[in-house]
């Protein structure tokens, strides 16, 4: 069976104070922020910070209902989730139904970067939140 995932998209890391974050990449590793977002619909701000062919997603909660929100109360700040690369995000979360697989996302849905994006729930991988990426610019 052919992999289908293609890349690491990117590492998501919760932060408290996503300027001090993005400061701090800058200083100590001379990273660039290529890509700043607000996704509403997730209650996040984010950063990309590219990395070869990756990111490094900074993201902090604008609401305090927001997921990244209640991981940063519970666990505080860190990794907080992997995104991977994948030719169709739909296909890919219908192989992880079809394993028996846990999704947060029972479909795909707009992500940031005009991505197409589902998750699968830790409880399914490991006890790591998964992303699924599609990205229509790289097709």
């Amino acid at each position: 069976m052919e992999s289908l995932l293609t890349e690491i998209d990117h590492v998501a890391i919760a932060v408290n104070d996503l300027d001090a974050a993005i400061a701090w990449y800058e200083e100590v590793f001379g990273a660039t922020v290529e890509h700043r977002e607000s996704v509403e619909s997730d209650g996040v701000a984010e950063a990309l910070l590219r990395v070869a062919d990756s990111y490094i997603q900074l993201l902090t909660p604008t609401r305090a209902d927001s997921p990244v929100a209640k991981y940063l109360e519970k666990k505080g700040e860190g990794l907080h989730h992997v995104g991977y690369r994948v030719a169709n995000c739909a296909a890919a979360l219908d192989a992880v139904k079809a394993a028996g697989g846990r999704v947060i996302d029972d479909a795909p849905r707009p992500g940031s970067r005009g991505t197409i994006v589902a998750f699968v729930h830790p409880k399914t991988s490991f006890g790591t939140l998964i992303e699924l990426v599609e990205d229509p610019s790289r097709a």
